[in-house]
């Protein structure tokens, strides 16, 4: 009869861990082994993961270093585990939400079940018309940063059983392989990347941010979605002493606010007046700035409102042309269409959540990317640019549905 595992960790678990990772998708690890070979036999794999967790003899692989580019420039590095090592860590964290969830605050709003950034982006919108200040400010590098001792502190607050501390050790500790084959080890932060990193990084910054303000500073209101955050403020006097006191705490706990992202903001709108000279901040892809704003009884007056931000548009813009639609003259608006529509809708449903209206140039640049189509596609519209426009806005009139953006009444004009 085989011995009973020390640590009781039902198959069934495992399995399920197996399927959120095959879902999700993603790349290989520095294995090389990829989601479809482990899927041709799964059970083989998984039992190999299930008995040495079981077993306590299990030890996360290095984790792959990739650089990806940030929206506001420079680069950010990715530490991509193994695809087992994800459904190791998937189903501790399958283990763990359910116990951190129900302490952390109602305004952290990253990464959580049943919480969005468009939540975020509408609680601080409400709240920048009942608050004249802001303090938006940006944690530098959260978690490349996170101390592994105070981290550890608060999982055993929350976990008795060891072996959960025992994993989560090893996972904090595993090295990052880069790109050139370098091994990278790691004393501080949890790897961006990993499906553990983001639960661990709300534990830290719930202790570390959340439960600091309200403690010590209770009638501050505050939005956070991971590492960026906004604190709303009655006067520049309190704005500027919470941003010292937080550049203080975040020393305190071994983390930087940024120098050029975090700042003091003032919202102008109608009734109020200040001679500050920062009256906008991006957060989450919005912009929030003095707009004119249209209330219920048609009158118009100056609010302060998100809609689609500077550096979000670029990054629309930029993968627009990565798509390089002129060149598919071998395809039918038909193919284009069912190959793009479901990124315009996504872009539609988050950046036309708040004023839709600041979409209409992502709308018409990709309206001229489609007449520049027609124009490769048929010799007799070769560089006429207006009957392009033209022909496509008549293909409109007749198939209002045919692109996303167009269903939603930002057709081509055909005048």
């Amino acid at each position: 009869m085989a011995s009973e595992k020390p640590i009781k960790i039902p198959k069934q678990a495992v399995w399920g861990a197996w399927l959120k990772v095959k879902k999700n998708g993603g790349s290989c690890g520095i294995d090389q082994q990829t989601i479809e070979e482990i899927d041709k036999n799964p059970k083989k794999y998984l039992y190999k993961i299930w008995n040495r967790l079981s077993s306590g003899s299990y030890f996360p692989p290095s984790v792959k270093g990739v650089a990806i580019p940030k929206k506001s420039g420079g680069e950010r590095i990715l530490g991509i585990p193994t695809v087992l090592d994800r459904v190791a860590q998937t189903l501790m964290k399958d283990m763990l939400e359910p116990r951190l969830e129900p302490i952390f605050h109602e305004d952290s709003f990253g990464y959580r079940p049943n919480k969005s950034a468009l939540d975020a982006v509408g609680r601080t919108r409400k709240r920048c018309w009942k608050y004249s200040w802001v303090v938006e400010f940006d944690i530098r590098g959260l978690f490349d940063n996170i101390d592994h001792d105070l981290l550890l502190k608060a999982i055993r607050h929350h976990c008795e059983e060891k072996w959960i501390v025992m994993y989560l050790t090893r996972w904090l500790k595993a090295s990052m392989v880069s790109a050139d084959g370098k091994i990278v080890s790691r004393n501080s932060g949890t790897p961006q990347g990993g499906v553990i990193s983001p639960l661990l990084a709300n534990l830290f910054m719930h202790y570390a941010f959340d439960m600091w303000l309200q403690r010590n500073y209770p009638g501050i209101p505050f939005c956070r979605y991971a590492d960026d955050g906004i604190l709303h403020c009655i006067s520049k006097k309190q704005a500027t002493f919470l941003l010292e006191k937080l550049r203080k705490r975040m020393s305190e706990v071994g983390l930087e606010l940024h120098p050029q992202k975090t700042k003091v903001i003032f919202c102008k709108m109608e009734g109020r007046h200040s001679e500050h000279k920062r009256c906008s901040f991006e957060f989450l892809g919005y912009i929030f700035k003095p707009r004119k704003v249209r209330d219920q009884a048609g009158k118009i007056f100056l609010g302060f409102t998100p809609g689609i931000s500077p550096t979000a548009k670029k990054s629309l813009l930029r993968t627009m042309k990565r798509w390089k639609l002129h060149f598919r003259v071998g395809d039918s608006l038909d193919d284009i269409a069912q190959a793009i529509n479901p990124v315009i809708t996504g872009w539609f449903n988050y950046y036309g959540k708040f004023n839709k209206s600041s979409l209409k140039d992502v709308w018409t640049k990709l309206n001229w990317r489609l007449a520049k189509w027609l124009g490769r596609k048929y010799k007799g519209l070769k560089g006429k640019k207006r009957k392009c426009i033209h022909r496509l806005g008549k293909i409109a009139k007749v198939r209002p549905q045919l692109f996303a953006h167009w269903e939603i009444n930002y057709k081509p004009s055909a005048g």
